[in-house]
């Protein structure tokens, strides 16, 4: 069978020059909260590299929605610079998205500037901070924030827009019972936990108009006992669907409850405590980070098994996200129906894995899924260990070795 990785691919009114996303996963380069030269220069290899289209990471469309200080704000002081680090992708022949979400309970005051807000109020230990349920007759206010967002993405120039409705942010609080303890209608039965998500994708697609690509990531499971499981996230999935989406991204997990099942592998926490600069916080997560993350085996294509489930109910296009780092593996999932593959780790550790799989069949990239990526990601920008300018600590290398020894 003649491999379709190559071949264009359509979302609504974008053509993709192939099959192949950078997916969006936090490259925390945007310190004030503004695109960066450096994130600039990282998309732009991404594209250089061949993919189809790099989507620039977990943008917020309020300042509320802020989890990181080195993280997109959507607001019109930062269109200029948007529109240079697009130019830059367009200039490879590549389509540029991005992700649009709020953070919800995942967040700090010192960040956000406010008392961290979600579907309903408690105490998320993981900021650690109290929350507060956002009334009602908040939620219309917060819908049109994602509206607002999605224009100013069209006026910065992007190609599509992926809205973030899964791993515990603000929608997938909405969504899950093991975040959403309200009482009134945006609670209790899937239909009224769907009520915000269809406020959301209703300003939208509305501001996306019919020019714009609208991609939806969402969880087919929330990956621990209580969260949501396929036989309710297949029926977000069908809303989706008639909400008028032009695809699904699909994948898994809870950044507070289960975050590894996202990512698969092991948390490097020494590595993740190495970087940061609050003492009490460094020495908490090194006590019992263990116990807080973790770790779920990882296995190429981890998601596979539950997405084929999703292929045989749903027309619209699907995309595929979660540990993919094989030509042949990547072959295999578009065999099976999806329209496109999303990949975030193999492409920080190879920029140009995309075009090397052009000219290698059996081509395999070099990530052995330490996640020393990530955790770095928490407190300074994104980076591969194999690639790093400045030396290593002999104890991260011990911790790095270690991990990668086990896979």
């Amino acid at each position: 069978m003649e491999s379709k990785l190559f071949t264009p691919v359509t979302f609504g009114p974008l053509t993709l020059r192939n099959r192949t996303i950078r997916s969006a996963a936090f490259e925390s380069m945007c310190p004030g909260n503004a695109p960066s030269d450096m994130l600039l220069d990282y998309h732009r290899s991404v594209a250089a590299g061949g993919i189809g289209m790099t989507t620039v990471a977990y943008a917020a469309v309020t300042q509320s929605g802020l989890s990181f200080d080195r993280q997109l704000w959507m607001r019109p002081e930062i269109i200029p610079g948007l529109r240079k680090l697009i130019d830059a992708i367009h200039a490879e022949g590549a389509a540029a998205g991005i992700q649009l979400g709020h953070c919800g309970n995942m967040s700090h005051k010192s960040i956000c500037g406010c008392t961290p807000v979600g579907a309903s109020s408690g105490f998320n230990l993981y900021s650690p901070t109290f929350v507060r349920g956002l009334r009602a007759g908040e939620l219309p206010e917060m819908a049109r924030a994602y509206g607002k967002a999605v224009n100013l993405a069209r006026e910065a120039g992007f190609d599509a827009v992926e809205i973030h409705a899964g791993h515990g942010y603000l929608i997938s609080q909405f969504l899950s019972p093991s975040t959403n303890h309200r009482k009134d209608e945006f609670g209790g039965s899937l239909e009224n936990r769907m009520r915000f998500m269809d406020m959301v994708m209703d300003e939208v697609m509305k501001a996306a108009g019919s020019d714009m690509a609208v991609l939806v990531k969402m969880n087919m499971r929330d990956g621990f006992r209580g969260g949501m499981e396929i036989d309710e996230t297949m029926q977000v999935a069908k809303r989706l669907e008639c909400s008028g989406a032009h695809g699904l991204v699909l994948s898994g997990g809870f950044v507070s409850k289960a975050p590894m099942y996202v990512m698969r592998g092991e948390m490097p926490i020494r590595s993740m405590t190495h970087y940061m600069t609050c003492w009490w916080l460094k020495y908490g997560v090194r006590m019992a980070g263990r116990w807080m993350i973790p770790s779920v085996p990882f296995k190429e294509a981890y998601f596979l098994e539950d997405a084929l489930k999703f292929r045989a109910e749903l027309k619209m296009p699907l995309i595929y996200v979660g540990g993919l780092v094989s030509r042949a593996k990547i072959d295999e999932v578009l065999d099976n129906g999806f329209e496109a593959v999303q990949m975030a780790r193999a492409l920080l550790n190879e920029p140009g894995f995309v075009n090397r799989m052009r000219k290698e069949e059996n081509a395999r990239c070099s990530c052995r899924h330490s996640n020393y990526c990530i955790a770095r990601m928490y407190s300074i920008e994104m980076a591969c260990h194999q690639h790093l300018q400045e030396e290593l600590p002999a104890c991260l290398k011990k911790e790095i070795e270690k991990i990668e020894a086990k896979g």
